[in-house]
């Protein structure tokens, strides 16, 4: 099989989300619908649709290559599709920039950390709050003591430790007061001790920023999401409630590394 044709071999599982999740997110979330993105002839994504309506709490798993970052950045307006529509609180956005998108209302991590080597970090966060100096959420310095950085606000980002880089990386995103949080990997690198501190700002925050979440760390998944989505070569092979999602056979002998049931997986 050629590489060109791989996302061809992969059965596309239509959305499991209900019409109420997608009037919902018309209305005041994202929604796409016949997204596909190609580098020339390398299909990477074709999803027939994906919704994100507010207060969602959604985890998108599958193995490196199945195009989970690239939604992402289609998601953020990184990458635009090759074909398909984004809308927004029922605006369309397919077209419109990253810069755009994030002042609107969708903020992003990064799978590598993302930050202004030559700022101090707290200039860093004060970045990624600019737009919303008149009416903040919360003030710079309460945004770091948040993730665990107000020691370090002084000091230039450049020089931050991997694992505090990826806070800060988080800090510049709700900064922005975002209603729709993309992280990619947000878990990746950290320590135990700094993964329970990831774990402790991401659910405390409020229930009207929905969240969509990649990540390998299926504690950090489980811990998070209450929908999953897995993607295989570019497309859904299945969604639906977290609980539901972590005990099919199949995900779990494709994407959970459980052995023992591999076997009747490919039955």
């Amino acid at each position: 099989m050629s590489t060109a044709s791989r996302v061809d071999a992969v059965d596309c599982v239509p959305s499991q989300r209900s019409h109420e999740d997608t009037d919902r997110a018309h209305s005041t979330g994202l929604v796409v619908t016949g997204l596909r993105h190609a580098y020339r002839e390398l299909t990477v994504l074709d999803l027939d649709a994906f919704t994100i309506a507010p207060a969602d709490r959604h985890a998108i798993i599958g193995p490196n290559g199945a195009g989970k970052s690239t939604l992402l950045n289609l998601l953020a307006g990184t990458v635009r599709p090759t074909t398909g529509r984004i809308t927004y609180n029922g605006q369309v956005i397919t077209r419109r920039r990253a810069g755009w998108r994030a002042r609107a209302g969708i903020g992003r991590t990064f799978q590598h950390p993302t930050v202004y080597p030559g700022l101090t970090v707290l200039d860093c966060v004060r970045m990624g709050g600019y737009h919303h100096r008149r009416n903040p959420e919360h003030t710079p310095e309460q945004w770091l003591d948040l993730v665990g950085l107000a020691g370090y606000a002084q000091q230039l980002a450049g020089e931050l430790a991997h694992g505090h880089r990826r806070m800060l990386d988080l800090a510049v995103a709700l900064a922005g007061q975002p209603r729709v949080l993309l992280l990619d990997e947000p878990a990746a690198g950290l320590t135990d001790t700094e993964t329970t501190r990831l774990l402790d700002i991401l659910t405390g925050l409020p229930g009207w920023m929905a969240m969509v979440l990649v990540e390998h760390d299926m504690a950090v998944v489980t811990a998070l999401a209450d929908w999953i989505t897995v993607l295989h070569h570019g497309r859904r092979v299945t969604d639906g409630p977290a609980d539901l999602v972590r005990a099919d056979p199949t995900v779990r002998a494709l994407y959970l590394g459980a052995p023992e049931t591999a076997h009747a997986a490919h039955r």
